[in-house]
């Protein structure tokens, strides 16, 4: 199976918008999917304000068939809500990212006519200061290298689609010049190696020991190490690494 930059187009209503990686100021962000879609997991960024990125990584559960409305949905709430709650010129990033959360809650369960169960991490990226504001609804934790080793961003609260006025925390992470974070898919994880799975912890060891070069790179590297590790023959879920590096040098931008 290759690697690809997933984007999907379809003529349906339903059908999940094309995304757009932006372009950033001294930081580059990135996604790869590997092979076909299975499951409800999609990626999206969308700039908010001049200096303002959000990002998501969210997993609606069961099979794509079955829930592409809902993954519509979702996606249409993180773009629209986004937008207006980012871009007020007084934003207090973790307020408008704890109401970002209860929104696409809602819209999962509203879109899902009940209970759905909706992992997701969403980020949003300080282009001036270097920090990420984040949500992390019971998703597979981030992971964020620099200069004292890996750590992770763990969950801030449960995953969406399951309580209708559940509240999650909204932390901020500094990412210094040079350090990067790295999000990956439940399916990777889950690879088994072994008879074992590959786990967060086989995720964070090849993090620790990568020669970074680009966002896009860290991505297919991270992919390229548990698909072979792997004896699996099948894809069993959706697969997908997300990389936000920033750059080492700290010179203005210019333009």
């Amino acid at each position: 199976m290759p690697f690809a930059v997933f984007k999907k187009k379809r003529s349906s209503p339903r059908a999940l918008s094309p995304v757009a990686v932006p372009k950033l100021r001294q930081a580059e962000i990135s996604a790869v999917y590997y092979g076909q879609r299975v499951g409800g997991e999609f990626y999206d960024f969308v700039r908010v304000a001049p200096h303002l990125v959000l990002f998501g990584l969210l997993d609606v559960a069961g099979r794509y068939q079955e829930n592409a409305a809902i993954v519509a949905a979702a996606q249409q709430t993180f773009r629209n809500a986004g937008q207006r709650l980012f871009s007020a010129d007084d934003i207090n990033e973790a307020n408008a990212m704890i109401d970002l959360s209860l929104q696409l809650n809602r819209s999962i369960m509203e879109a899902a006519h009940g209970v759905r169960s909706c992992p997701a991490f969403v980020g949003c990226y300080n282009e001036q200061l270097g920090t990420i504001c984040y949500s992390n609804a019971g998703h597979t934790p981030a992971l964020l290298r620099d200069h004292s080793g890996v750590t992770q961003l763990g969950a801030t609260g449960l995953p969406f689609g399951l309580f209708s006025h559940v509240t999650h925390d909204a932390p901020i992470a500094a990412l210094q010049p040079g350090a990067c974070m790295l999000l990956v898919s439940r399916g990777l994880t889950e690879y088994r190696q072994n008879g074992e799975e590959f786990g967060l912890k086989g995720i964070q060891d090849v993090l620790a020991a990568a020669t970074i070069t680009t966002a896009e790179q860290l991505c297919t590297d991270i992919l390229q190490a548990v698909d072979g590790a792997s004896s699996r023959r099948t894809q069993p879920n959706d697969l997908t690494a997300l990389a936000l590096l920033r750059t080492k040098s700290e010179r203005a931008h210019a333009g």
